[in-house]
């Protein structure tokens, strides 16, 4: 069944790569054992200042795409469900049925939404660094500990979502190709429903 239209794995695909690349040269900035492996200092911080500033641009071209907006939509949504999902998580509870999910569950709306704000702060905090004209150095030097620190976190959860989508090959199928088994639906995803024609209900939540 159809899980990802077209645009929605362009997105996800564009942004994926420009936040790796993002991720990768900070490292290489940082970790002083790759920094000298590495070299070229002035390239890397080039690439990393545009890779992160055009992190927003896919999702903003994207918008255009209906399939795009209604899962945004889905994303922004959160239920009675998605706290059940969250307490079996929690409770480790692996029962049938302990974890109802429409489209997205809740830890995926939760990862959507946390990513969604670090990239706001990262690009804000990263615009205080690179132009330094825009603040006084108060500023900066706090904008530059918060940036620091927050592009730890990110790359933790960001380990966290790939390590997630490892685990699951169906899951990196839908993404892939667009299209997942109903069974792997049913089982992950239950309150979801393939869409059928236009007007009728696309998901129980």
């Amino acid at each position: 069944m159809r899980r990802f239209s077209g645009p929605v794995r362009w997105v996800h695909r564009t942004t994926a790569a420009l936040t790796l690349l993002c991720v990768a040269t900070a490292a290489c900035l940082y970790v002083p054992q790759l920094a000298e492996l590495v070299g070229r200092r002035h390239l890397l911080v080039t690439v990393h200042e545009w890779s992160g500033l055009l992190i927003p641009v896919p999702l903003l071209a994207g918008l255009v795409a209906r399939s795009l907006r209604a899962d945004l939509r889905r994303l922004n949504r959160f239920g009675p469900h998605d706290r059940q999902w969250l307490r079996a998580v929690r409770r480790r509870d692996h029962r049938p049925g302990s974890r109802p999910a429409g489209k997205f569950n809740a830890g995926q709306k939760l990862y959507a939404a946390w990513i969604a704000g670090a990239v706001l702060v990262m690009a804000g905090t990263g615009l205080l660094m690179w132009f330094t004209g825009l603040a006084p150095l108060m500023w900066r030097t706090a904008a530059t500990f918060v940036h620091d620190w927050l592009a730890l976190a990110v790359g933790l959860v960001l380990g966290g979502h790939i390590a997630m989508a490892l685990k699951d090959p169906e899951a990196r199928r839908g993404m892939r190709t667009g299209s997942v088994e109903r069974r792997w639906a049913r089982r992950e995803h239950p309150l979801w429903q393939e869409p059928a024609a236009p007007g009728e209900r696309l998901e129980h939540q």
